[in-house]
Formats: C-alpha cells, structure tokens, sequence
C-alpha cells in the first residue's frame, strides 16, 4: 500500500520506496508514518526513531511528508496536528524534518513548508546543492569545454554498466583521500539497490583501452538526475574523463529531464561551504537550491 502511494503521490520517488529504505534496517529503528482520512491514505512520512527523537529519515538525503495529489493546505495542517499529537501521545521530544526539495516535486507540494511554520518549526540546517535546468542550460566554462576535447583526444569512450565492484574502490580512494571519508553505500550494497531499482540506479563510465577510469552513479527520479557518486583516479582526472562522462548525461541521456542535481557542498551542518568543491559543479552551469532542516520541540 506504502508503495502504491507512493506511485499516485506528488512528492514521492523510489528513496522512499520500502525495498530502498530497508537495506540498511539494521542500522535505523523505522518510525515511518501512514495518515488517512477516514479510510483514504493521503499522506505517507519516511522517518526513524533515535531515542526520544524522530527524523524524517535519517538513512536519507531528504523524506517529509509525501501526499498525494489532493492534498491542499488546510488538510496538511490537520495531517501536522495529527503527527504531533501521535508523537508527544508516544513520548517523543522533537522531530527533525528533511524537507524534499522542491525540484524533486512532480507538481507544487509545498504545503508542509507552511505547516512547519503553523507548528514553530526552527530552521537548525541548510545545505546548498548545486543544479541545471536543463531545458535553460548555461554554457561549461572554457575550462570544461577543454577538458572534455582532451578526453576525445584521447580517445576516451562513455558507456552505461553495472561494474559498480570496479567504481566504488575509485570512489572510496577519493574520497579517503579529499575528505577522509568513506562512501555512504558499500559496493555490495549498491549493486544490490541497483539491482532493485534498475530504471533508478545507473552507473555510467569513462574507459581508455577497455580500463575504467571514472565513473558518475546517477539515481534518476521523475524529475531530476542526480548525481549520487562522482570519482576518476589519476589516468581519468589527467585524460578529462569525469568531464567526458557529465557532458554525456547533461547533452544528451538525460536532455529530457527537468533537472540535473550534482548534490551539496556543504559540512558542518550547512555551515562550512567547499567553494572548490561548488565552482566546479558551477563550471557546468549548475546554481543553486537549498536543503532545508527544521525542528519541531514537542516538549
């Protein structure tokens, strides 16, 4: 029933999907919500339970309340009086809310957005993400556009392949190395989601002589292609592969779609900006949209 709303909804996509959001189970007590009316479900909410608090879903980039087609503001203010009447009944401080952004939208749902702030909501984050509007693309940067000459210089091919075992160690060397970090998803992990969601989870890569050498995994929703991981070693960065790969999704595969995301570049809680990390999603003509956090204390 959860995923059958979630097909008919206006905000939903396979993130929130239960195949999706119980791989990794075993790490987030689920707290996820079902609100009806009467007997009609209007409204599903992603969300886990941390001691006395609920987040709205801390194994996701984002997950508010998802309605359906029919919702209207003054029912998403009776959809909030519920919730917070149901999570201070079970004894629950506060809820941290992951707005969905607004170009995941399949038609205006920011009904939430007022409801949020009906109920006190504080704003305690904001992510900057980076963006195209694909049918209003500004131009790559001159730095881009030579890149990318030099990747078919070098004779660089782009294809579409499942050998996420051969990227994810790319990924994972990166970003130990730029940010002392691991990848959210283990190799096994997403070939499994990719496996689950093949119209979803794609991966895309740059090869030289039958050698990887970058990668870009794209989770596609209705709307946006969004770039989930990015990573070339050494060979692709010094031959443009990276380049090569984007300027294929952003020209050509994905021309259809409303938007391109290449996802935040934020830290510390939004409050540390990576201005290297955004003026090269920038170069390719992306700008800006926001991830909004908000609380609600139900003490």
């Amino acid at each position: 029933m959860w995923d059958d709303f979630l097909s008919q909804s206006k905000n939903g996509m396979f993130l929130f999907r239960r195949d999706y959001m119980e791989y990794h189970a075993d790490r987030f007590a689920d707290y996820s919500l079902m609100f009806y009316a009467g007997e009609r479900l209007i409204a599903v909410m992603p969300a886990n339970r941390d001691g006395d608090l609920v987040v709205s879903h801390g194994g996701l980039t984002f997950g508010g309340v998802v309605s359906d087609k029919a919702m209207k503001a003054s029912v998403m203010l009776e959809v909030f009086a519920a919730l917070r009447a149901h999570l201070i009944e079970s004894g629950l401080k506060s809820l941290i809310y992951k707005a969905v952004p607004h170009i995941y939208h399949q038609s205006p749902a920011e009904e939430d957005l007022y409801a949020l702030f009906r109920h006190n909501a504080k704003m305690v984050r904001r992510d900057i993400s980076s963006a195209i509007l694909l049918k209003d693309k500004l131009p790559f940067s001159k730095g881009r556009k030579w890149a990318i000459k030099q990747a078919q210089k070098h004779g660089l091919e782009v294809r579409k392949n499942e050998d996420f075992g051969q990227f994810m160690p790319i990924e994972a060397q990166v970003l130990g190395e730029k940010h002392n970090l691991r990848p959210v998803h283990t190799a096994e992990e997403i070939q499994l989601l990719a496996e689950r969601f093949p119209n979803n989870i794609k991966l895309f890569s740059a090869y030289c002589d039958g050698e990887m050498l970058a990668g870009v995994v794209i989770y596609e929703s209705d709307t946006v292609a969004h770039a989930q991981y990015i990573a070339a070693n050494d060979e692709g960065k010094q031959k443009g592969a990276l380049d090569l790969i984007l300027d294929y999704l952003i020209t050509d595969y994905y021309r259809n779609k409303n938007y391109f995301d290449f996802g935040i570049s934020t830290e510390d809680d939004g409050r540390y900006l990576n201005s290297g990390l955004i003026e090269n999603k920038q170069s390719f003509g992306a700008r800006a949209i926001v991830h909004d956090f908000y609380e609600i204390d139900l003490a």
